[in-house]
């Protein structure tokens, strides 16, 4: 499919999507107060009736989705560069457990009780943190942060930190912390504002343009270590980059939205069936249809029963999958220098 056609129609899609995520909800907006509230904020004036509803709620709502649905679709097709692997997502790392641990600690507990509203986000960031770091110090200890290493090291070390946040909800006293900690685990936009907005957002774009600056590095290493030494690229720098940028990304993404998954793993194959293997193409469309996809997908949440909201990740298993799959139908499919 052509590349520019593709991208300008997926900007238009992110455009009209976003009034659309605005206009619907638990009470419909006609678009033309949207518009005139938007409008009334830019140019300081006087807020209309919709304004708590539209600008403190619905929008940053919106970009919110656009935003974590970009930075998981970028992260994802890294992660699959980085452990060569087409089953890879951004949360293969143990990173999404590690943040899980956080939050669970935080609601079970009380911990970070002083910091409000962020006590669950604060508690996620530092859980994904620490356990990228504890991956990053396995592997290294391993002998280098090879593929193998990084998957077997993820894997293990997810499975252990799911364990400790079972454990924590087993352990609690508060009858309600299962029901709250699932749907955490399960992934939500609904607490998005503009203080929680602005970093997710920021980090989405300035990884993704410095991963796209660097396609030609990575269209090498997704061929091989062997093919990017010989083509004079320093492999081992290049995965140390690679695997903190997206783990800082990954673990704010988790810190803000909850575990959403399906997101990172089938997009970046979806842009791939599109417009082909480089990622200097790859990666504009991810990110652009991850936004897209996810901004309906939390439409599609609010919708289907309301006036109760959906799981964001139950959303994007039970559509995702069969969308995917119909694509996968279309035609050959190339990761890397395999088809």
């Amino acid at each position: 499919m052509p590349f520019v056609p593709l991208v300008v129609g997926l900007l238009l899609a992110s455009a009209l999507s976003a009034v659309v995520s605005v206009a619907f909800g638990s009470e419909r907006i006609p678009v033309g107060e949207i518009v005139a509230t938007v409008a009334d904020r830019l140019r300081g004036e006087v807020p209309g009736r919709w304004d708590v509803i539209v600008w403190e709620l619905r929008v940053p709502r919106a970009l919110m989705a656009l935003a974590v649905g970009a930075g998981l679709a970028v992260a994802g097709a890294g992660m699959q560069t980085l452990v060569r692997n087409p089953l890879a997502d951004p949360f293969l790392l143990g990173i999404s457990s590690g943040a899980s641990v956080g939050a669970t600690a935080a609601i079970t507990t009380g911990a970070l009780a002083g910091l409000g509203t962020y006590a669950v986000s604060g508690g996620a960031l530092a859980g994904a943190v620490g356990s990228a770091m504890l991956v990053w110090l396995v592997a290294t200890a391993q002998g280098g942060l090879t593929p193998i290493r990084l998957v077997l090291s993820g894997v293990v070390l997810s499975s252990g930190l799911s364990a400790i946040a079972s454990f924590l909800v087993f352990m609690s006293d508060d009858p309600r912390a299962a029901d709250s900690v699932m749907f955490w685990m399960l992934g939500s936009v609904g607490g998005a504002s503009w203080e929680k907005l602005w970093l997710p957002a920021a980090l989405s774009l300035v990884l993704g343009l410095g991963m796209l600056a660097l396609h030609r590095w990575l269209d090498a290493l997704a061929a091989g270590p062997e093919t990017a030494s010989a083509l004079g690229v320093n492999v081992a720098a290049l995965r140390t980059t690679l695997f903190v940028a997206l783990a800082v990304l990954v673990g704010v993404l988790v810190a803000v939205s909850g575990g959403i998954g399906f997101v990172g793993l089938i997009v970046p194959h979806a842009a791939r069936l599109l417009v082909g293997a480089r990622h200097r193409v790859v990666l504009p469309v991810a990110a652009l249809g991850g936004g897209v996809f996810l901004l309906w997908v939390d439409v599609l949440a609010r919708l289907v029963a309301r006036p109760q909201e959906i799981p964001l990740g139950v959303v994007t298993g039970v559509v995702g999958a069969p969308l995917f799959l119909l694509l996968l139908g279309r035609g050959g499919y190339r990761f890397g220098s395999d088809r």
